[in-house]
This record gives C-alpha cells, sequence and structure tokens, in this order.
C-alpha cells in the first residue's frame, strides 16, 4: 500500500535530520550529498 512508502520515507527523512543535528551539517551539504 502506499501509506507502507510514505511510512519508509518519513523515517529516512527522520534519519537524516538526525544525523545532522548530531553532525551539525547545514541543510544545503546534507541535500548535495544527497544522504
Amino acid at each position: 500500500p502506499p501509506k507502507v512508502a510514505l511510512v519508509a520515507a518519513m523515517r529516512k527523512l527522520l534519519t537524516i535530520l538526525n544525523a545532522m543535528v548530531h553532525h551539525g551539517t547545514p541543510w544545503r551539504s546534507a541535500v548535495v550529498q544527497g544522504a
């Protein structure tokens, strides 16, 4: 179901945000790397 894909995408985004907070990485460089 589409809901599963949405949850997976949100979890991935959360993981990226978590890593950015821990490393103090600015948004732009995280987006450029594609995480």
